[in-house]
């Protein structure tokens, strides 16, 4: 679902009866890219604050333990070849949108270590907008160290107001949560997000102009394919069961 300059995406994972998972699983994952980021309407591709956020949903797993679902944000920096101008966007029409389609580009993926825990209640520093989207991840809103270095170039920013806003997380010695055996040992959980197919450019097709000469003119859209594995802290594997 696409309205301007939100992508949201939701995901439903039927449970695997053969390995004890009699439920379905729902995540969502959002990036946003909202008008306020945007130094003026002309600016086109240009951010004020190069932010991408993705919240994730998952449900528990009662016959493990779970009642609950978690929401988890991942806060990182965002690339001008990332994205579509708002100008693009707005003009974006899908047709069929029941329509299975397949990216034009499959980006591959990126491997993020998320080493940076974020205070909700100073998270306006990077974005004000991940109080919005992120008030029931509260604890469990992730960044990356790098990521602080790139938004410290950016406008009204400085580094030291950037790291007020996180803490570190402590060093882990239990290695990755599906390594694991105890349910309430701290370890490091990874969650794989995949957007099958999104809008990531613009594309240009070549001609002829009236003398002859050869050009290159925008005639659509360009789809791709990306895919994220975040690692990051947790206090207890019972917290990541989904990583075995």
């Amino acid at each position: 679902m696409m309205y301007l300059d939100t992508q949201i995406f939701r995901a439903v994972v039927l449970g695997e009866e053969e390995r004890g998972q009699s439920q379905y699983q729902v995540m969502c994952f959002v990036a946003s890219l909202t008008k306020n980021e945007f130094i003026s309407s002309d600016a086109m591709s240009k951010l004020r604050q190069d932010t991408q956020i993705f919240r994730a949903v998952v449900l528990g797993e009662e016959e493990r333990g779970q009642s609950q679902y978690q929401v988890m944000c991942f806060v990182a920096s965002l690339t001008k070849n990332e994205f579509i101008s708002s100008d693009a966007m707005s003009k974006l029409r899908q047709k069929n949108p029941g329509t299975i389609r397949q990216p034009e580009e499959n980006k591959g993926k990126d491997q993020m270590s998320m080493e940076l825990l974020i205070d909700l209640e100073k998270s306006s520093v990077i974005s004000h907008h991940i109080r919005n989207m992120c008030a029931e991840a509260n604890d469990a809103i992730y960044a990356r160290e790098s990521d602080l270095d790139s938004w410290a170039k950016g406008i009204n920013r400085d580094l030291t107001s950037l790291t007020s806003a996180v803490k570190r997380f402590p060093p882990i010695t239990a290695g990755r949560c599906k390594d694991v055996g105890e349910s309430w040992k701290a370890c490091t959980c990874r969650l794989e997000v995949c957007v099958g197919w999104y809008p990531c450019g613009l594309k240009y097709c070549k001609g002829k102009d009236s003398t002859g000469r050869s050009l290159s003119y925008r005639c659509g859209i360009k789809t791709c394919k990306r895919c994220r594995i975040f690692d990051y802290f947790v206090t207890h594997k019972q917290i990541c069961l989904w990583d075995e």
